[in-house]
């Protein structure tokens, strides 16, 4: 398998300017204007939603189980399940919400997370695994075990990263709860609209939100008994909101459970949640089984940008075959690519910071209802989307960290949008320079993947490699294997 893109396939040196400024031109003549400062967020149109009842395969994985007792054995059955059926007290409401959602069976990171999340006295947890495995689910699960229902007082709080992944998740924890009377959620996100005291039992949103709600006494937090980090590698590595989530946790009763999960932890992050969730329990998967094997990944070569952007057109058809994220570095790219795919009279829609809270609401909400089958975004999406329709992820320029180093992990994110729960995916990247080539070469040695060249010279190949993949029922599948797929349904 090569582990790294052909030299020889990096795109020639850009041609001279035409007279009229090129879509780079217009919208990146300011190099020193800053990348779309959001934090990623994350979604989930059906809480990580358990595939695994309805007839989708479960991506091969090992999960590894650290537990905070040396004296304990983390093989030890008594830390797994197999059924949600085997969980002490789950209560027959519970059960009937999961079994609402679809979930069948415990996915591998359930299995070994809920037995250690809902023991008592409660335990501090540490959980990584890839997008698309359970993890919204799992800690959902939790919460609902732990909070009193006849108790209208805040007792569970999940911080997000945005206020996109703060809807999503609110959207989990109600349906998974909807057979228990009682139940409220409330999303900490900003709304002018909101008056008086919170009375809901469980609070999700962003940490600025939560903690301007605590100094106002919006939010009474003597109740509270779990708190949970979602995308907590991003929450607590970023500056603004790693400070943020600890003058939260500052606020909050000194005996809660506390709990982190994200699809990526480094080195130097997992040493700061170690330090926020002291004593944790920690699950965790192999780093050398992080990709997405159920994703098939593609690049492209362009000659320069207006060339991306007229093969982002010729790909419309192959993009809304299902339904596509694009994903931009600014801001200004998305803004601008939307505007020139609408007035060439394709349909698509944008979602950046640029938008106010409530048309980012209208824009994702058309995108999960199938009204809008193409979003053009930046970063702020990187990370949680669930939209279960997405088969096809364009990086239209390649995730680079500040300093112009590639950004391995939010390509991870970002591709890990498409191909959830072993779906079909197909993610493609846009090349036109050759420092996006480098960038690219880095991404694929970092995870060691093998990525296959489309031509722009011949769109038939193109088309019927992209269709191929997304009509096989597993990306990740050899093309033998895909073909004896076609043979049989076919018969």
């Amino acid at each position: 398998m090569s582990s790294e893109i052909p030299a020889s396939d990096a795109p020639s040196s850009a041609p001279a300017p035409a007279p009229e400024p090129s879509l780079a031109d217009r919208i990146t003549r300011d190099e020193a204007e800053e990348e779309d400062e959001e934090a990623a967020i994350p979604q989930n149109d059906g809480a990580d939603r358990a595939q695994n009842g309805s007839g989708l395969e479960e991506p091969e994985y090992e999960v590894e189980v650290q537990l905070n007792d040396l004296q304990q054995d983390p093989n030890n059955p008594l830390f797994s399940i197999k059924t949600f059926e085997e969980i002490p007290g789950l209560s027959q409401e519970l059960l009937k919400g999961i079994l609402n959602m679809n979930f069948r069976k415990p996915s591998k990171i359930q299995e070994r997370a809920l037995p250690l999340l809902l023991r008592d006295p409660p335990q501090n947890l540490i959980g990584q695994s890839q997008s698309g495995t359970g993890k919204t689910a799992a800690f959902t699960l939790n919460i609902l075990t732990r909070i009193d229902i006849s108790l209208q007082q805040p007792q569970a709080l999940v911080l997000a990263p945005s206020r996109e992944l703060a809807r999503q998740i609110q959207g989990v924890i109600k349906h998974m709860g909807s057979f228990m009377p009682g139940l409220e959620t409330v999303a900490a996100i900003p709304d002018p609209t909101r008056r008086g005291k919170i009375t809901a039992q469980v609070v999700v949103g962003t940490p600025g939100t939560v903690q301007d709600w605590i100094k106002k006494r919006v939010m009474d937090v003597s109740k509270m008994k779990v708190m949970v980090l979602d995308e907590a590698d991003n929450m607590l590595d970023q500056q603004g909101l790693g400070d943020q989530c600890r003058r939260v946790r500052t606020l909050l009763p000194r005996n809660m459970q506390i709990v982190l999960f994200s699809a990526t932890f480094p080195d130097q992050v997992l040493d700061f949640a170690k330090s926020f969730a002291p004593d944790a329990n920690m699950i965790t998967l192999k780093q050398d089984e992080l990709t997405v094997e159920g994703i098939k990944q593609f690049y492209f070569d362009c000659d320069n940008e207006e060339a991306k952007y007229d093969s982002l057109v010729k790909f419309y058809g192959l993009l809304t075959i299902n339904s596509s994220i694009i994903f931009c570095k600014k801001r200004d790219t998305a803004v601008e690519i939307e505007r020139r795919m609408k007035a060439d009279g394709h349909e698509v829609a944008h979602l950046s910071g640029a938008l106010e809270g409530i048309d980012r609401d209208a824009v994702i909400d058309r995108f999960r209802n199938g009204l809008a089958k193409v979003l053009i975004t930046t970063n702020v999406l990187a990370r949680g989307i669930d939209v279960q329709s997405v088969t096809m992820v364009v990086n239209y320029d390649i995730p680079e960290m500040q300093r112009g180093q590639a950004d391995p992990e939010t390509y991870l994110h970002r591709i890990g949008r498409t191909g959830r729960f072993g779906r079909v995916g197909v993610a493609i990247s846009f090349i036109s320079s050759t420092r996006e080539h480098n960038l690219m070469n880095d991404i694929v040695a970092h995870f060691g993947v093998e990525m296959s060249r489309l031509s722009p010279d011949n769109w038939d190949d193109v088309e019927s490699q992209v269709k191929r993949v997304i009509k096989s029922g597993r990306a990740g599948k050899s093309t033998k294997e895909m073909q004896s797929r076609e043979v049989e349904m076919s018969a």
